[in-house]
């Protein structure tokens, strides 16, 4: 199995730091608003990525943290009137219920930053004692001249980041690429006993260093997020690990690409931003799951309603095919024995994803296997047991992809409405039952009447 790692710029073979174990931190959302489409697009991959390791046998230790104290936070939450607590409590409830609609496995540890800040200034207290940090009348800074790998994950030169550092020059710091351990208390903000005896709170990169390195130890195996993440973020994560341990903390360092939106990287100042609720609101979610995961996890995503609707196209025919078997007669003798074509299915399947997560390699075998069956399905060639064991593979697949499973179940209503249609074919009121077909069509039910009589459908 390999894994492309951002440090090294390679596909590396994966070898865990515990046999059949696997632990893997993601840095999580800010909650000051509700999840966009980049959130989804960073969580979906990683599920794809978890679910991954735990189908090929791997004990899967799942850490994906809340920052919950944060400028933006502090903002919103005083243009609303209510407390960073308040408005938290507010905002990651409405993450959780989004991700759970796009089939993400919730973290098994799922830490805030405010629980952490103890563990923050014994980390801050350390980086002073071991000469990687520095107080000033604002905060502590991170000396980033001490630390000579700094640049490396981000694969930039320290004198470059200097000249470039996207924060005005300040005069209290050593180097303007210096940034915040702790930021002194100001009035009206929430601050916490610190470092060096200074109420304030946080910066931004030592929260995560914090949680994962106590949930996960060190080292731990896999640390992911979003590209934009790579730098400063992550950068100054790894600078901090490293500086505090003397030793590598992370293994692998995992980033997924952009959405993109006419070319250009989705965001607010831009004007082409999407909630996931705006999203959702369109389109089935495991249609907008499928969209996220059928690009592989590096590459950038454009974002349309037109691949939305290929999206949808495809997954219908996945659905199709599963409810075709799922319809198949139980005691049915065949002529041919299929067991080769799902073995070489399953191999494809798996070195498609061994091999950085390959995922369009890893569903093209997939159609593969429905354009085959189905071939055989219409020439009567299968027997129940072939089917059976099709059904087991492609729930196989599914604990990976979790978009295969088939939702057909409808209301009472629904349900008089097909009755009622049924009857009125029968009396060949053929009037009255294309109007019943209209009204399912407007109610997410699709008819199809075959010779062996009439089947319906849930519309994606």
């Amino acid at each position: 199995m390999k894994i492309y790692s951002t440090l090294s710029r390679k596909k590396e073979t994966f070898k865990p730091v515990k046999k059949g174990c696997v632990g893997i931190y993601v840095c999580g959302p800010t909650v000051y608003d509700v999840g966009h489409l980049g959130h989804a697009r960073s969580v979906v991959s990683f599920d794809i990525i978890r679910r991954y390791f735990a189908y090929k046998g791997y004990k899967v230790t799942f850490v994906s943290n809340i920052t919950d104290v944060d400028d933006k936070i502090i903002k919103r939450s005083a243009l609303l009137g209510i407390s960073e607590s308040e408005l938290a409590e507010k905002v990651i409830p409405e993450y959780e219920k989004d991700y759970g609609l796009l089939g993400v496995i919730p973290p098994d540890v799922s830490p805030r930053a405010t629980q952490y800040i103890p563990k923050m200034v014994e980390l801050i207290e350390k980086l002073i004692e071991n000469g990687f940090a520095y107080s000033t009348d604002d905060g502590v800074y991170f000396d980033v001249s001490k630390y000579k790998a700094y640049g490396e994950l981000s694969h930039q030169k320290l004198d470059e980041l200097q000249a470039g550092a996207r924060v005005a020059v300040d005069e209290k710091k050593k180097n303007p690429a210096d940034f915040a351990l702790w930021k002194k208390e100001k009035q009206g903000e929430p601050a916490w006993d610190g470092p060096t005896r200074m109420r304030g709170r946080p910066g931004w990169h030592i929260e995560c260093s914090a949680m994962s390195l106590d949930l996960l130890g060190r080292p731990f195996d896999i640390h992911g997020g979003g590209i934009d993440l790579q730098f400063p973020h992550h950068e100054g994560e790894r600078a901090q690990n490293e500086a505090v341990t003397g030793h590598v903390c992370v293994k692998y360092w995992l980033h997924n690409g952009h959405i993109r939106v006419n070319s250009e990287k989705m965001s607010k100042s831009l004007g082409n931003f999407f909630t996931i609720k705006e999203i959702l609101a369109k389109y089935n979610p495991v249609v907008v799951r499928y969209f996220l995961l059928s690009t592989h996890y590096r590459m950038p995503i454009e974002f349309s309603n037109d691949l939305l609707e290929q999206a949808k196209n495809s997954l219908e025919r996945l659905h199709d095919f599963m409810r075709r078997l799922n319809n198949f007669p139980t005691d049915k003798e065949g002529k041919i024995s299929i067991s080769k074509i799902l073995k070489n299915v399953e191999k494809k399947f798996e070195e498609a994803l061994d091999n950085d997560f390959e995922i369009a390699e890893a569903l093209a075998a997939i159609f593969e296997l429905v354009k085959e069956v189905n071939a055989l399905l219409d020439a009567n060639k299968l027997n129940s047991s072939d089917v059976k064991t099709t059904i087991e593979l492609m729930s196989k697949f599914d604990s990976v992809l979790a978009v295969l499973k088939v939702k057909d179940n409808v209301n009472a209503e629904v349900e008089a409405l097909i009755g009622e249609r049924s009857t009125a074919r029968k009396n060949k009121d053929f009037k009255r039952a294309d109007e019943i077909r209209q009204i399912l069509l407007k109610k997410g039910v699709e008819l199809e009447d075959t010779k062996d009589g009439t089947v319906w459908k849930k519309m994606l």
